[in-house]
């Protein structure tokens, strides 16, 4: 008969930073796309619907909030496209927005290692402590 695992109480604090890391970028690299493209650095006077791009971050911030392995796994391959338009704009568009293409690379680079640290935590404290192997080369 299958038993549930007991319910922990509360997550380890590093996994509570990394976790607070990557909501804090996400929140941050929404909030800088919109501002570019609607009143920063737009692409045409007034905004552009290039403000759209937005939209695909704001998806997983619900399951960063509840803390979903998935949503943090899916999101470190999706933040590559912001880091890679970042880096094109960057290297291309002239100065206002070459300086918020920075921000963006550095906000995609922060978002990934937060999810990348929550990832690696979360996965060594479910697994299951084990004793240490003995070697029987090494035993007397």
């Amino acid at each position: 008969m299958p038993t549930t695992p007991p319910i922990s109480a509360a997550p380890p604090p590093l996994v509570v930073l990394s976790q607070t890391l990557a909501i804090t970028a996400l929140t941050l690299l929404i909030v800088l796309c919109l501002a570019w493209e609607l009143w920063l650095s737009p692409l045409r006077p007034g905004g552009s619907w290039i403000a759209l791009k937005a939209l695909p971050l704001a998806l997983p911030l619900a399951g960063l909030l509840k803390r979903r392995m998935y949503t943090y796994r899916w999101l470190s391959l999706l933040l590559w496209l912001y880091f890679t338009e970042g880096v094109v704009r960057a290297w291309s568009d002239p100065a206002p927005s070459r300086w918020l293409a920075l921000i963006e690379i550095a906000l995609s680079l922060l978002l990934f290692a937060a999810c990348v640290m929550h990832i690696r935590l979360r996965l060594r404290a479910a697994r299951p402590s084990r004793p240490e192997l003995h070697d029987s080369r090494t035993s007397p």
